[in-house]
């Protein structure tokens, strides 16, 4: 079966940083990820590539910073209370922090740190980044009318409902 809206894939990826080869992420040694095609759950130009592959399918895909995460805006410093970090306890400058913000929760990375407020950097950690993704289609089947009207898949490596 090919990759198509409201299939759902389970592939294994491996992510790397296109300029220098070092591997950021991989889910190879733990669970493949799953996700429902066409649902806005992937990055589009990942979703496009992967459009038409079957199970087997092996593919290399370079995203430019404008297919990925966006270049970096060397102005996204914000000055936020620490208390509004989460992630840790005790902070220092590179470390990655989650922020709740009016658009949902947003990845920083903590520049500086006061004893009351941080400077983070809000770009994406992945901005300015060309990166490269080794893909391995595992399994793809037809959606359930269940996961098409949740707009995500269900079971290993999906979205569970607790």
């Amino acid at each position: 079966m090919q990759i198509s809206n409201n299939s759902v894939v389970q592939f294994h990826y491996t992510l790397s940083d296109a300029n220098s080869g070092s591997q950021i992420e991989s889910s190879h040694g733990s669970h493949p990820l799953l996700y429902l095609h066409g649902h806005q759950q992937m990055l589009p130009a990942l979703e496009q590539a992967l459009a038409g592959k079957s199970a087997g399918d092996k593919l290399d895909i370079t995203l430019t910073p404008e297919q990925a995460y966006g270049e970096r805006d060397e102005n996204a410093i914000q000055s936020i209370q620490v208390k509004h970090l989460l992630g840790a306890k005790k902070w220092q400058p590179g470390m990655t922090a989650v922020v709740q913000t009016e658009h949902g929760q947003r990845q920083v990375t903590i520049v500086k740190v006061g004893m009351f407020k941080a400077d983070v950097d809000t770009n994406h950690p992945l901005a300015g980044k060309t990166l490269q993704f080794a893909i391995e289609v595992l399994a793809v089947r037809a959606a359930t009318d269940e996961e098409i009207a949740h707009g995500h898949a269900h079971g290993e490596g999906g979205h569970h409902h607790h």
